[in-house]
């Protein structure tokens, strides 16, 4: 049975606090697609929570590119832990760390964190990807689509419904950086290029507009391929 892989952003989970209320309703959501017959992979970020800490560290000292990575690395498996327990009925009983693990389980949930420095949990998310031979990533974020420039500071920003895998890596470049916040993170976008894969980035909390996408309907977000 194939999965559906959803990189979930780790701002949405703790916009500033944990949101229980997002975590209730992403809950039932996945709950419902379940008794439909979707088994889940989800792969959580660091979020706010990873880039706190990181720039607590960055005050204190001349915080290390690996150091503040691992920093993000271990925000992820908070986060994903939460996630974990929220599931536990359904859930693989660990959050995996390696995308290379093998898993046997007939469980319908998996939640997965970070796993070493160099890139966000996006990348982790292709990998997956790549094992489960999946061709779709599901970006949960905290906005509605990429646009062409920062809508908060340009005024003519455009709202992009499709863009190119080209096109899209000349927007995020080809680096990363620690704590870095891009749609999908660079070192993952090269992957997911190389590999033929689909991305759609979309607000994880419009859950009516996330509910149509799992149904096969039309939905709101940036579709990368």
């Amino acid at each position: 049975m194939n999965f559906t892989i959803i990189s979930l952003g780790g701002s949405i989970i703790v916009p500033e606090e944990i949101d229980v209320q997002f975590l209730k309703k992403f809950r039932s959501l996945i709950l419902r697609h379940v008794k439909k017959g979707r088994r889940f992979i989800i792969i959580v970020g660091g979020g706010k929570t990873c880039r706190k800490y990181q720039s607590a560290a960055k005050e204190v000292t001349k915080a290390t590119k690996e150091d503040l990575d691992w920093i993000g690395i271990h925000s992820t498996r908070l986060n994903a832990h939460l996630m974990r327990t929220i599931f536990r009925e359904i859930a693989h009983p660990a959050v995996i760390r390696h995308y290379n693990e093998k898993i046997r389980t007939k469980k319908k949930v998996m939640i997965a964190s970070g796993w070493k420095p160099g890139h966000s949990t996006d990348y982790d998310a292709v990998m997956w990807a790549e094992n489960f031979k999946v061709r779709t990533i599901l970006n949960l974020s905290n906005i509605d689509y990429v646009y062409d420039k920062d809508p908060k500071y340009h005024k003519d920003a455009k709202r992009l419904e499709q863009i190119s895998w080209k096109d899209f890596r000349k927007l995020v470049g080809s680096k990363w950086m620690s704590g870095l916040n891009s749609p999908f993170d660079p070192i993952a976008s090269m992957k997911a290029e190389k590999l033929g894969l689909k991305v759609v980035i979309m607000n994880g909390r419009n859950f009516k507009n996330l509910e149509n996408f799992l149904d096969g309907k039309a939905f709101k977000g940036t579709t990368i391929e």
